[in-house]
């Protein structure tokens, strides 16, 4: 008789269930899930495309609760998060389990964890902030007997495929349960824990089995998801598909940026500059990946290397780590791609190579410090998923041409014209003047623009 797949330490294989309209569904087929030394974790039960039309429908029928009952069940699914035994896991094991497959260090786990809940938390008010102020949110309210716009839903399922890369990402999405969408997420493949526990809490806080779903799956499930929702939104490869699509909002890479102007002293400000490109162990799409400096940038490169070569090696569950862990073949790959990314450039730190194998399977991913000799050179618009930062030239004449397609800018400058400029290139998401760091951020303010902007549209109400 064949037995069940075991993990290392020889326990039975965690099983991520599909959490459907009827709920929890296991399937017979299933991916493994390895951490990154590539021991076997768990396994994701993957449903097929059957399933999923069946669940979009069941979706598409059930009515959203009502506003003030969303408001509050997403209070409660914040602090469920937090404190709840959700899919077997304490937040302690999901911790150190989204630890032991992302490679982050268990630091930026907990972090992470903590800020998902609190933009969960504020999610009703959140999307709040997105709505026109001429809108008002509902056709009762008394302003809309004699004409008034009224904010209302685009659609009334929301297809979300959010990348593994970081839990953080997962606290934007259930903003559109805030507004009475009902929602279908496939996790990622890679880290599919922090979907399913948030999924767990919403559902436990007070929203129904068919009114936020789970569905791990294949690429030809994953594509039927997005075809029988009304909107979707993401960052995998099947949302890439569908770029073009005005119902899809894609997810784009941040290549966020610092720009340090001549009329400011960047040494009095190379702890938020090492802090933008190291917090989040240099993962997140807001992780400053270019640094622009008028005049010479040979001090400003030579200044970071300095700082990040100090960073330690350890794996991802040592309290003291800061850098984020891959399988060794994995780490090989990415350091062969930034190696012939850097040919020409001047190499200040990882020049010859930086991946640092831990003995285990599994290697740390060191900072590197490229120089460019041009403001428009290619490797500006490189971004990894570690601190891999380029330095380059950058002069009026240039002007904000470099500077565009960036989620996050920082500018140190006290030029008025300059900043007017910034704010107004559509390109540029967010900007940062002064000593802020590309990854500030708080409930409330658009990451990339408001999601609410998406999910909501404007329409004239009249009652005779």
């Amino acid at each position: 008789m064949a037995t069940a797949p075991q993990t290392a330490d020889g326990s039975a294989t965690r099983v991520v269930d599909a959490l459907g309209p009827s709920g929890p569904y296991r399937t017979h087929n299933r991916e493994q899930v390895t951490d990154v030394t590539g021991s076997l974790l768990a396994e994701l039960s993957l449903v097929p495309a059957l399933f999923v039309n069946r669940t979009m429908k069941a979706l598409r029928a059930a009515r959203p609760l009502p506003a003030t009952e969303r408001a509050a069940a997403l209070a409660r699914a914040a602090a469920l998060f937090l404190s709840a035994e959700l899919g077997g896991m304490t937040l302690q094991e999901y911790e150190t389990t989204v630890t032991r497959v992302s490679g982050l260090p268990i630091d930026v786990v907990r972090t992470a964890a903590r800020t998902c809940a609190e933009r969960v938390s504020q999610s009703y008010r959140s999307v709040q902030l997105a709505r026109p102020q001429g809108d008002v949110p509902d056709w009762r309210d008394p302003l809309a007997r004699t004409g008034q716009a009224v904010w209302s839903r685009r659609g009334e399922v929301l297809a979300v495929h959010v990348p593994g890369n970081h839990p953080g990402t997962h606290g934007f999405w259930p903003e559109a349960l805030a507004v009475g969408y009902r929602v279908a997420v496939r996790p990622a493949r890679r880290e599919p824990f922090t979907a399913q526990r948030l999924v767990l809490a919403l559902r436990a806080a007070g929203f129904g089995e068919d009114h936020v779903v789970l569905l791990p799956c294949g690429h030809d499930a994953a594509d039927a998801i997005v075809r029988n929702a009304d909107l979707a939104y993401g960052g995998d490869e099947i949302i890439r598909q569908y770029a073009d699509d005005p119902g899809v909002l894609s997810l784009q890479p941040g290549r966020s940026k610092i720009l340090l102007t001549a009329d400011t002293e960047w040494r009095d400000h190379i702890d938020m500059i090492v802090d933008s490109i190291t917090r989040h162990a240099g993962s997140g799409c807001v992780n400053a990946t270019a640094v622009l400096v008028e005049g010479d940038p040979a001090p400003v490169a030579g200044a970071l290397a300095e700082r990040l070569a100090a960073l330690p090696s350890l794996p991802p569950y040592d309290e003291k780590a800061c850098l984020p862990v891959q399988h060794e073949k994995a780490a090989r790959a990415t350091e062969k791609y930034v190696l012939e990314r850097a040919r020409g450039t001047r190499a200040w730190l990882g020049g010859t190579g930086f991946v640092d194998a831990l003995g285990d399977g599994s290697a740390v991913l060191r900072p590197t410090v490229h120089q460019v000799d041009a403001a428009d050179a290619p490797q500006v618009g490189a971004e990894l998923p570690f601190p891999c930062v380029w330095v380059a030239p950058w002069s009026r004449e240039d002007g904000i041409e470099p500077l565009r397609d960036t989620l996050v800018l920082t500018a140190l400058t006290r030029d008025e014209e300059l900043v007017d400029a910034l704010v107004a290139e559509p390109t540029i998401s967010n900007v940062h003047v002064g000593s802020r760091a590309t990854h500030w951020h708080r409930p409330g303010l658009p990451h990339d623009g408001y999601l609410g902007e998406f999910l909501m549209r404007s329409k004239t109400f009249v009652r005779i």
